[in-house]
């Protein structure tokens, strides 16, 4: 059994974990193939934010058995850890791996193809209290990369199972991170993202350092130019922080800073633990260090109890915001989540409509904060070619803004001054400047 096909659902840090389990599997022999076609094994990283995110995942399980009705299929990621009874209930699946020991995986998998019974080594991630090193070292493209460093969270946000699912939190060690870094910025890698279940948290544990600190670090490698961090919440920006950024030239001018709500009473019912004011001054603080700064957020529309009057001071509140882009969400009750059994459940229709009115926002926004970019150069880090047209190629500003360019030979990779011409669809059009 030598072929092994990979499917990730979720977020960057799953996509993370999927890359190191393949280099895992490279390392051991075995040939990497696309999922949807023959394999004779099969591993699913699954999600588990959502209800919709379970389902999803127990159809990519069974896809496997169309490709390959003896195949060996195994299970792994924050749905596993959530419910692995109900995953080995699944016919075809043999292992069941969660959201610990995924460094393991070969072994493990070779292990369970010697017995007949179903294997489930999921246990109690509550207990788990070091972060687990998945240790890539070598890397397949040449843009921008995501270096997960922290695990876990302790924010008990009443509508999100993910605690439950990744544990307490955990801090990489600097060294290994730094290790990573270097690793890619020799490869030629020219960013990195760090990312991780909750980015800001990151060093909490370890008691010496905090996630200044390690941008500090990671900032100091030669090679690297750019650098940006996941999503994070305002309480992230204290006086030292923001104190200590305009210092740091490498870090882009974008950050994710997560908003679910621009009313103080739904924030309250979310556990989320700051209010709006305090959000709009980080804004204030982050717009006058960075001039062109862009401020992306997600928002969450229909949360139980809101009132029509609520969501109309979200839609102030984003107004003001005037955020350069928006991920918004119509509120799903997760199961195991106390906002699940809150009173108030919204109707789908109003969801609908209040997602439809955010939305409209979010465009008018991102179009305004684009067209403000028309005529000026900024530098962009083209990561591939478009489909369907092989002069053009796509990438991002520091400020995270998409850019489409023609190009006589591969840029990807590089970082190049693009002159800002105008706008197609959700992209800006420009030419480059000095290669």
């Amino acid at each position: 059994m030598n072929k092994v096909a990979f499917y990730t659902l979720g977020c960057k840090v799953n996509q993370y974990e999927t890359e190191a389990m393949i280099e895992a599997f490279e390392n051991a022999g075995y040939e990497i193939v696309e999922y949807d076609g023959y394999s004779d094994i099969y591993i699913i990283n699954t999600c588990t934010v959502t209800n919709m995110g379970d389902r999803k995942s127990r159809q990519i399980i069974r896809r496997a058995l169309e490709y390959n009705p003896k195949a060996f299929i195994a299970v792994v990621g924050c749905y596993s850890q959530i419910a692995p009874d109900e995953i080995l209930g699944i016919d075809g699946v043999r292992l069941v791996l969660g959201t610990n020991e995924r460094s393991k995986i070969v072994q493990l998998v070779e292990d369970a193809q010697n017995v007949e019974d179903k294997i489930s080594v999921v246990g109690d991630i509550m207990e788990i209290e070091e972060f687990e090193d998945m240790n890539i070292k070598h890397y397949k493209s040449r843009s921008r990369a995501f270096i997960k460093i922290q695990e876990g969270c302790e924010q008990y946000c009443t509508y999100c199972i993910i605690p439950y699912a990744r544990g307490h939190i955990r801090s990489r060690k600097p060294d290994s991170i730094i290790e990573e870094v270097k690793i890619l910025a020799d490869s030629g890698y020219k960013e990195v993202v760090l990312t991780g279940i909750h980015v800001g948290s990151y060093g909490r544990d370890l008691g010496d350092i905090g996630l200044i600190d390690i941008i500090q670090m990671v900032h100091d490698v030669d090679g690297i130019e750019r650098l940006r961090m996941s999503s994070v919440e305002p309480k992230t920006f204290d006086d030292d922080f923001l104190s200590r950024l305009p210092h740091l030239n490498k870090l882009c001018r974008h950050f994710h800073l997560s908003l679910q709500s621009g009313c103080d009473e739904t924030l309250k019912r979310m556990n989320r633990k700051y209010t709006t004011q305090e959000y709009m001054e980080v804004v204030k603080k982050l717009r006058s260090i960075y001039p062109d700064v862009g401020i992306t957020t997600d928002i969450i529309v229909g949360f139980p109890g809101e009132t029509e009057e609520e969501f109309e001071k979200t839609v102030q509140f984003v107004k003001d915001v005037s955020f350069s882009s928006m991920h918004i969400f119509k509120f799903s009750p997760r199961k195991g989540t106390p906002a699940a059994k809150f009173k108030g459940q919204v109707s789908p229709k109003v969801k609908e409509e209040r997602s439809k009115i955010i939305s409209n926002i979010a465009k008018e926004n991102q179009m305004k904060f684009m067209n403000s970019f028309i005529g000026k150069s900024l530098n962009v880090l083209f990561e591939q070619k478009i489909d369907g047209n092989s002069n053009y190629y796509e990438g991002l500003t520091d400020n995270y803004i998409r850019v489409m360019a023609e190009a006589a030979y591969d840029i990807k990779g590089k970082i190049i001054s693009t002159k800002i011409k105008g706008i197609n669809k959700d992209m800006m059009l420009g030419i480059l400047e000095k290669i």
